[in-house]
C-alpha cells in the first residue's frame, strides 16, 4: 500500500519601492547653491550619519579646488560627520578593471566603520560611478549611495539608471548590481573642462534613445548637431535632461532590474561592448556605442526595415556631430570574424535567447532573435565605403 506524501510550501511575494531625484544644477559646491543640503536637511535624525566622498582623478585635476569647497560645503550641514580622507581613484575603464580598486573601497568602509545609514558620494564619470555604486551595494548589504556624475555619457544615461559594477576576466560588467542611488546631481559646470572626445562620446546614448523611441527628439539632434559639434551649452542642458527623463521613465515602465532577456536601451551595444574589449578600452564607451549604432541602423536597412533615406539621416548627422561610422576593429569578413564573438557573449550578459534591437524606422525600435553574418557582411562593407 502506497501513501501520496503531502507537500507543504510557502508563498511569498512583496513589493519594495524605490524613488530618488535626479537634480539638475550647477556649481553644486557653491555655498549658495542648497541643492545637498536640502537633501541632507530633510534626512536628518537623531543619529550622527558618515559621509564617505570617492571622487574621480581627473575630476579633481581640472577643478583643483573640488576638495577644499566639499569639506567647506559640508562645515555648514549639522548631523553629518565627513569622513577626513577624500579618495581619488583613476577614471575611465580602468576603474572597473581593476579589482584592486573595488577591495580599496571595501577596506575604507571597514577601516571608517561606514554603516547602512551612511553615505558614499561618487563625484566622477560613469565608470567610477559603477565601480563605487557596486561597493556600495555590496558591502554591509547595501550602503546609501550618492551618484554625481560629471560627463555627458553618465548625466543623460549610465548615471541616472539603477546598474553598478566592473569588469571581470575581459568581460564588461561581469559583476555587478542592481540597485538604485538615492539621489543624482548634475552638475553641468563639470562639463565645461571636459575634452572634446569625452565631450562627444555621450551624445552617442541621446541618439540611442531618440532612435529606439522619439523620432522627434532624433529631429532635434538632426537640427542641432552643429551647435553640439560646436560644445553650445544650452543645446548640450537640453540633451541631458530630454535624454536622462526618458532614461528614468523607461527604467519605471516595466523591467527596471532587468530579469527578461529584452534591453532595448542596448540598441548598438552587442558590438559596442565587443569593440571596447578588443581595443583594450582605447575605444570610448560611446564611441563604440556610436559605432554599434551605425552597423546595426545600417542591418537594418539591409533588412528591409529602415529606409535608405533615414540612414542616411543617421549617418549624416552622426558625423556631424564627430563620431566615426566605422572603424578596423568592426570589419567583419567572415563567420570567423572575432566582432561577431559579440553575439554570443551579449547573449550571456542578457541570459536566455539572443534579443538584439534594430529599427524598424526612425524612432520605433523592434527586436530580433538572431542576425543574419552575409548581411551583417554587407554593412561593414557600406559603412567603409561610405567613410
Amino acid at each position: 500500500m502506497t501513501h501520496q506524501q503531502k507537500m507543504d510550501y510557502l508563498q511569498q511575494s512583496f513589493s519594495v519601492r524605490f524613488e530618488y531625484k535626479v537634480i539638475f544644477t550647477g556649481h553644486l559646491f557653491s555655498r549658495s547653491n542648497t541643492a545637498l543640503k536640502d537633501f541632507f536637511d530633510s534626512r536628518r535624525s537623531d543619529n550622527i550619519k558618515k559621509i564617505f566622498f570617492v571622487v574621480d582623478e581627473g575630476v579633481a585635476k581640472h577643478h583643483p579646488s573640488l576638495e577644499q569647497d566639499i569639506r567647506a560645503y559640508f562645515s555648514d550641514i549639522k548631523g553629518y560627520s565627513l569622513i577626513p580622507e577624500i579618495f581619488k581613484i583613476e577614471g575611465g575603464e580602468n576603474a572597473k578593471n581593476n579589482s584592486g580598486y573595488f577591495y580599496k573601497l571595501v577596506n575604507a568602509v571597514d577601516e571608517f566603520g561606514i554603516d547602512r545609514h551612511s553615505y558614499i558620494v561618487a563625484v566622477g564619470g560613469g565608470s567610477i560611478l559603477d565601480l563605487v555604486g557596486y561597493a556600495a551595494a555590496v558591502s554591509h548589504r547595501g550602503i546609501r549611495h550618492i551618484r554625481i556624475p560629471t560627463t555627458v555619457l553618465s548625466q543623460n544615461d549610465s548615471g541616472v539608471g539603477v546598474k553598478n559594477g566592473i569588469n571581470y576576466q575581459s568581460k564588461k560588467n561581469f559583476l555587478g548590481t542592481f540597485v538604485p542611488p538615492v539621489a543624482v546631481f548634475n552638475d553641468y559646470h563639470f562639463l565645461t573642462t571636459l575634452s572634446d572626445q569625452e565631450w562627444r562620446s555621450g551624445i552617442s546614448e541621446a541618439i540611442k534613445v531618440a532612435l529606439i523611441k522619439d523620432a522627434g527628439f532624433f529631429n532635434w539632434l538632426r537640427d542641432n548637431a552643429h551647435l553640439l559639434a560646436r560644445r553650445d551649452m544650452t543645446a548640450m542642458k537640453y540633451l541631458i535632461e530630454r535624454c536622462a527623463r526618458m532614461h528614468v521613465e523607461h527604467i519605471a515602465g516595466g523591467d527596471p532590474f532587468e530579469m527578461g532577456s529584452s534591453r532595448p536601451l542596448d540598441f548598438g551595444h552587442w558590438s559596442a561592448h565587443k569593440i571596447e574589449q578588443l581595443s583594450n578600452f582605447a575605444i570610448r564607451h560611446g564611441e563604440a556605442v556610436a559605432l554599434g549604432i551605425a552597423l546595426d541602423s545600417t542591418y537594418s536597412w539591409l533588412s528591409g526595415r529602415l529606409t535608405e533615406a533615414e540612414l542616411k539621416q543617421i549617418v549624416s548627422m552622426m558625423k556631424t556631430v564627430g563620431f566615426a561610422v566605422t572603424h578596423p576593429l568592426m570589419q567583419i569578413h567572415d563567420e570567423n570574424s572575432v566582432l561577431l564573438q559579440g553575439l554570443n557573449e551579449f547573449r550571456e550578459h542578457l541570459g536566455g535567447k539572443l534579443t538584439i534591437m534594430l529599427l524598424d524606422a526612425i524612432g520605433k525600435g523592434v527586436e530580433v532573435h538572431e542576425l543574419d553574418v552575409p548581411l551583417l557582411i554587407k554593412a561593414s562593407d557600406w559603412l567603409r565605403a561610405s567613410s
